[in-house]
């Protein structure tokens, strides 16, 4: 040991060679212990925490259940009225659920629910859309005596749902006629404003003048509403008596009045298209359930 060590041991200096100088940079670990990512996800936590205190009442998101239906839907269905009827009725508090009145627009109702609908119990029916081709002597009508028979005769056991006639035919008018429970669909194409078109053959008790048929293409006013003819025209082949007539009115009433306006006597008339449905395959008496593809061109028309 040389005086210099002594010396600085002597005086309680520590040697400067066994240890590392207090100016090199710290360790790295230290970095480490600070690296900002993990104050970021600290921050993330604590922000989705006070969303959640700030909606303590919040209900959760009710989950979706299977064959949901909304209420005005399955009102409809029941064949009580149409659903734009079961929203009034539904924002009069006069359906119940479950025996709680339900004012909600929009509320689905699940399976096992038991819907009161002005004080009856409803049960939907599957939606069924029969065509048939309407043979004379049976009228749509339940109040022209014993006479003649009812059309519902006629597609008798095709279906146990309650279906009505889509539009009015009498006695004498043959031809296509659509019946349905789809309460939606009834009102839709008995409405002045539905845009599907009707193809029409009538039969005139003499021929009909040409002037009169291009008066009749141009359209005319009746009982003060102006009744807009898509097409007209004699039938090839047939005399002059016989007429084709294009429309989108389904009442029959209207086909009727259009020829005695000029003064002709309607014979008949058979109604050959309905919105796109024709008579191939139907003979006249028979019905037949619409195809799926039928049923959903007649929604879009």
């Amino acid at each position: 040991m040389n005086n210099k060590e002594g010396n600085n041991r002597g005086n309680g200096a520590r040697p400067t060679s066994s240890r590392p100088s207090s100016n090199k940079p710290k360790p790295a670990m230290q970095k480490r212990a600070q690296g900002p990512k993990k104050v970021k996800t600290i921050v993330k936590v604590a922000d989705t925490t006070d969303k959640v205190e700030k909606k303590p009442n919040q209900a959760p998101k009710r989950p979706k259940v299977k064959d949901e239906i909304r209420l005005n839907k399955y009102i409809s269905n029941s064949g009580a009225c149409s659903r734009r009827d079961a929203d009034i009725y539904i924002q009069s508090g006069t359906v119940k659920v479950n025996g709680i009145p339900v004012t909600e627009m929009g509320y689905m109702v699940k399976p096992g629910d038991v819907v009161n609908f002005d004080g009856s119990v409803l049960t939907p029916e599957k939606k069924v859309y029969i065509l048939l081709n309407k043979p004379k002597n049976f009228t749509t009508a339940l109040d022209e005596g014993q006479e003649f028979r009812n059309v519902l005769e006629l597609v008798k056991g095709s279906t146990t749902a309650k279906i009505a006639a889509v539009g009015r035919m009498d006695k004498n008018t043959t031809g296509l006629l659509l019946f349905t429970n789809d309460t939606d669909m009834i009102r839709k194409f008995t409405l002045p404003s539905q845009k599907s078109s009707k193809i029409y053959q009538v039969s005139l008790d003499k021929n009909l003048k040409f002037e009169d048929l291009e008066k009749i293409n141009k359209g005319l006013v009746l009982d003060g509403h102006r009744v807009f003819v898509e097409d007209v025209s004699y039938i090839e082949g047939e005399s002059k008596s016989e007429i084709g007539l294009k429309l989108r009115s389904s009442n029959v009433k209207v086909v009727r009045a259009i020829f005695e306006h000029f003064s002709y006597d309607v014979l008949r008339i058979d109604r050959v298209s309905f919105a796109g449905l024709t008579k191939k395959n139907l003979p006249r008496g028979n019905w037949r359930l619409l195809t799926d593809q039928e049923i959903i061109n007649l929604k879009n028309v």
